[in-house]
């Protein structure tokens, strides 16, 4: 029987997980415990709030690609949460 690929975690997939985990809280998404969305919208500010915390102690270290990311879904994020919160 063949051995199963050791699983790899790259910086991108890590962050994609962290904004998908946003969109979850935001309702945008199901969460894959329950099938239901539901909106938390403290737990997507913890989101944004993570992600700008690994922005601020990782900037320089990053390759031109990951930084646009980052600083993208920051941007697409924060703009989420006010326009929520503005309801």
């Amino acid at each position: 029987m063949a051995e199963a690929p050791p699983s790899t975690v790259s910086f991108t997939a890590f962050v994609l997980s962290l904004a998908q985990a946003a969109a979850v809280h935001f309702g945008d998404r199901p969460d894959s415990s329950t099938g239901q969305k539901t909106t938390d919208l403290d737990a997507a500010r913890q989101m944004i709030d993570t992600l700008a915390m690994i922005d601020e102690k990782i900037r320089g270290n990053l390759i031109i690609q990951e930084r646009q990311l980052i600083e993208q879904l920051l941007y697409e994020l924060r703009m989420k949460y006010v326009e929520m919160t503005q309801r």
